[in-house]
């Protein structure tokens, strides 16, 4: 077994070069993928800084604008809101003045057909109580002429003596 030391140790020499080996490898790979990404990284740096800054500058030109814009967007809906109200104000008023005018014109009316009516039955009894006293003095007449002529007039069968006193009263 002696004999194979010589042999295993050389086995392992060469294994511990080859790890060597693929250890420096991958050392030199890492360095130049790490320069790779380096230079990726400024390339990019260099692009996105620049566009960052003229965004910066942007939102710095547009901030007072659109701060304004909100600024006035605030006053107009507050004088709308001011209008609104107004207007529903001056709305509420004059539908209260229309009410009350509605009702003063309704009273007026109604005062005056009270007063048409009354007008017209004073009217009806002053000249219908004469006329119906008149009616009475002309049927008594004709009444006690037909009987001073011996002649009897039979009631007219076309009116009933009941609907001829209601013409008369209206």
């Amino acid at each position: 077994m002696e004999a194979w030391m010589p042999f295993f140790v050389a086995v392992v020499a060469v294994a511990v070069a080859l790890q060597a080996a693929l250890l420096a490898a991958m050392y030199f790979e890492l360095r130049r993928t790490s320069r790779l990404i380096q230079q990726v990284t400024q390339d990019l740096q260099d692009r996105v800084y620049p566009m960052i800054a003229k965004i910066q500058a942007v939102v710095d030109d547009v901030h007072p604008r659109i701060s304004a814009m909100f600024a006035d967007t605030a006053e107009i809906t507050r004088l709308a809101k001011s209008q609104v109200q107004r207007v529903d104000r001056l709305l509420s008023e004059a539908a209260d003045r229309l009410r009350l005018q509605l009702v003063h014109v309704d009273q007026i009316v109604t005062g005056a057909l009270g007063t048409v009516e009354d007008a017209s039955s004073k009217i009806r009894r002053s000249f219908m109580a004469p006329l119906q006293s008149i009616v009475a003095v002309v049927r008594g007449v004709q009444t006690g002429i037909d009987f001073y002529r011996g002649f009897r007039r039979p009631p007219s069968p076309e009116v009933p003596s009941e609907q001829q006193d209601e013409t008369l009263f209206i």
